[in-house]
């Protein structure tokens, strides 16, 4: 199953590091953090991406391009034939075995166009949806597991807000029935809408290329209207990197050598 993840925001909440940079490559220790995202996917056996890019883009391609020199020592040979070698030491590892495609979606289109926009490359009638900007240890084999017994288009992760965000309003059969910026639900039964979606095919249907079309106020409040969509409940880890207080959280949660949005995968290799 493929994975789209929309890495083409401008992130301007975080500009002290996304001036020169897009967000999904802001770096949590020395790894972006679009790494840890797809490290998430890849530890429960999800191997295959499409990249959403968009504002200075060409970092995340020179990023996938050059992956094996980024990430090992290797020698030059300059001259009429260049030969490269590279070698592997200690830690050091070949590239993962990762099927990425990279869609260019414009700098200034919205999250709804950048999902239109990947729909040629995607080969199934069921597939994953992540934010650029957000990790987790999200259970992504039950989180399919339950998209798939519910029957309905689309599902999105519930997770525990900061205070500070919009939230679901979600009936017994954890059905979305819409999205609040205010509630009065008690805290600790409050949820937001964390990503990591899953969707069927039909998702495309409710989106277009329109460069203003943006998935939550259009696709996901309709499919919300028509009762075709479902929330997971997630209990465990979950950060965003939205502001500059973001980024200095998740890199002391590194720093201090606790990694709270690793998979249980992920874990159990440990």
């Amino acid at each position: 199953m493929q994975t789209i993840i929309l890495c083409g925001g401008q992130g301007t909440r975080l500009r002290e590091e996304t001036e020169y940079k897009p967000k999904p490559m802001v770096t949590i220790g020395n790894k972006p953090i679009l790494w840890h995202i797809m490290k998430t996917y890849t530890d429960c056996g999800f191997s295959k991406f499409v990249l959403a890019l968009g504002y200075r883009g060409n970092m995340i391609r020179d990023a996938f391009l050059n992956y094996p020199y980024y990430n090992n020592d290797f020698t030059i040979r300059l001259g009429q034939h260049r030969e490269i070698e590279i070698h592997n030491q200690g830690e050091r590892k070949n590239s993962p075995d990762l099927e990425v495609v990279l869609v260019e979606t414009g700098a200034a289109t919205l999250t709804g166009a950048r999902v239109k926009m990947c729909e040629r490359y995607m080969e199934g009638d069921q597939f994953m949806l992540n934010y650029g900007d957000g990790v987790g240890n999200v259970d992504l084999n039950e989180l399919l597991r339950f998209h798939k017994d519910h029957g309905k288009i689309g599902t999105l992760t519930g997770v525990r807000p900061p205070s500070r965000w919009g939230e679901l309003e979600i009936n017994e059969q954890r059905q979305v029935l819409s999205f609040m910026e205010k509630s009065h639900v008690p805290r600790n039964e409050r949820r937001i809408n964390g990503g990591f979606f899953v969707f069927n095919r039909e998702l495309f249907d409710y989106v277009s290329d329109d460069a203003d079309c943006i998935l939550e106020d259009r696709a996901l409040a309709q499919l919300a209207r028509e009762g075709q969509l479902m929330v997971y409940d997630h209990d465990g880890f979950w950060q965003c990197m939205d502001t500059y207080r973001d980024f200095l959280y998740l890199n002391e949660l590194w720093n201090s050598g606790s990694v709270p949005w690793a998979t249980q995968a992920e874990n159990t290799k440990k």
